[in-house]
């Protein structure tokens, strides 16, 4: 793999992979094609994710009432405002993105594929239990014509807390959903959070280490955000417990990308919540001083991403 990291970013940052391998800036435009969840309607569970606002992780996401050529085109002159010439990544973010029949799948994704000549990649969040074999194949043959990436949603690998937050699914049903995306060559995005209820360092930590023994290609790694109108941040204002401090997530998710291995692209190190709706942690609203003090760290170790996980 080429290297991207440098003496300013000691991990594999995707701005800098997009500018390596598109030679501008890209930036996604978050759609939202109306889906739901099966732990949401019923097909595995009911409530969904107890951490999970009821936009479905789509708070910035475009107006699930609105054409998606007209969620496109707004959120594109929003981008503009920051960037201009660059290259698109239509993203369906909102909830669980292939928990549809394969005909809704087929009419939005090839729509969106064509809302732009300059988009370079369909972007589709889900869960590892909605990839039925059918939705499978049609993504591979969509990925022959534009690159497809699935953002797979993991959060733990531990089966305890899973099932706390209710994600009702097991490890193995993330690790097969993995194997049989890249048999058919579609790239994979996990997402983690760290600071979940009960989670010590170890944990998170043994979380990486058992990704780094899939083929996934990038990581989005959260801080728990707890949020109003969501279970988790309704049991929180009645029995608050501890949440990571903002020295404490620098810590453990340091400790993460030095055991990460060194071919992953890092999308995220940290993420949004909206900030009317956010209970705790306040400090999450500072993303570039959380970002600030993870690079401050790592320089300050002289240490790159994948330092622990080569000499293990």
């Amino acid at each position: 793999m080429m290297n991207i990291m440098n003496a300013e970013k000691h991990y594999n940052t995707l701005s800098n992979y997009y500018q390596w391998k598109y030679g501008k800036k890209v930036y996604k435009i978050a759609l939202n094609g109306g889906f739901t969840c099966p732990n949401i309607d019923g097909t595995v569970a009911r409530g969904g994710c107890t951490f999970c606002s009821f936009m479905g992780s789509g708070d910035f996401a475009g107006n699930k009432h609105e054409p998606l050529i007209k969620q496109f085109e707004m959120q594109k002159i929003m981008m503009e405002n920051k960037w201009q010439n660059g290259l698109y990544i239509a993203y369906f973010q909102a909830n669980t993105n292939t928990h549809a029949p394969l005909s809704k799948l087929k009419t939005l994704f090839e729509e969106a594929i064509t809302l732009n000549p300059k988009i370079v990649m369909l972007s589709i969040a889900t869960r590892p239990d909605s990839l039925p074999e059918d939705v499978l194949d049609y993504l591979a043959e969509l990925n022959t014509r534009v690159p497809v990436q699935i953002e797979l949603g993991l959060q733990t690998i531990h089966q305890q807390t899973s099932d706390l937050i209710n994600r009702a699914h097991d490890l193995k049903c993330f690790d097969d959903a993995v194997a049989k995306l890249r048999m058919r060559h579609i790239e994979v995005i996990v997402h983690i959070i760290n600071g979940l209820h009960h989670e010590t360092k170890t944990m998170m930590v043994d979380t990486i280490k058992h990704i780094n023994t899939l083929d996934i290609q990038g990581i989005k790694i959260h801080m728990l955000h707890l949020m109003q109108k969501t279970k988790m941040g309704h049991d929180y204002v009645q029995n608050p417990w501890h949440l990571l401090t903002l020295e404490e997530y620098v810590d453990i998710t340091v400790e993460q990308i030095l055991w990460l291995r060194k071919d992953v692209i890092i999308h995220r190190l940290t993420g949004d919540a909206p900030s009317h709706m956010l209970i705790a942690p306040h400090w999450t609203k500072k993303k570039f001083v959380v970002i600030n003090e993870i690079d401050k760290r790592l320089r300050m170790l002289n240490l790159y991403q994948g330092a622990y996980n080569e000499v293990s």
